[in-house]
């Protein structure tokens, strides 16, 4: 098999090269290539800001500290609270905030994805929402830590 490398385009990181994957349907990577691009316009237009770091404080706002894992245990299902690894923060953190934007009607992705961003960059916003969700459900089921050893 051969060697291959991860060529990563002018001007864009790893973390956004991932999005932008999150963002792709189809295989159509040039196309969620742009509606990404023409985002990172909207935000610099709307905010007079850098789009980059308010992409990175989005992301960091929208990423969970904990999350409920289902565990069977004697016939009856507990919800038990786990600390979320920072592959699967980035990950569910990426699902949640293109959720969100998808979740909207009436504008084009590129719009509804920014709104979506600035959104969580300022804590709030349907991705916003999911985080304070996923984190409010583990710190009620506190109370079955104890069976995360099974």
């Amino acid at each position: 098999m051969k060697n291959r490398h991860l060529q990563i385009p002018e001007g864009s990181s790893p973390m956004q090269e991932k999005f932008i994957n999150y963002i792709m349907m189809q295989g159509k990577k040039s196309i969620a290539r742009g509606i990404f691009n023409e985002t990172l316009k909207i935000i610099s237009k709307k905010t007079n800001s850098d789009p980059e770091k308010i992409f990175k404080t989005a992301l960091d706002n929208v990423k969970p500290p904990l999350e409920v894992k289902p565990k069977r245990i004697g016939g009856a299902v507990y919800q038990i609270p786990r600390e979320v690894k920072p592959e699967r923060q980035l990950a569910l953190a990426c699902r949640w905030l293109i959720g969100g934007a998808r979740g909207k009607k009436g504008a084009p992705m590129s719009q509804k994805l920014a709104n979506e961003l600035m959104d969580a960059a300022n804590n709030a916003g349907a991705a916003i929402k999911k985080k304070d969700d996923t984190v409010r459900m583990a710190e009620a089921n506190k109370a079955f830590a104890h069976l995360a050893k099974y």
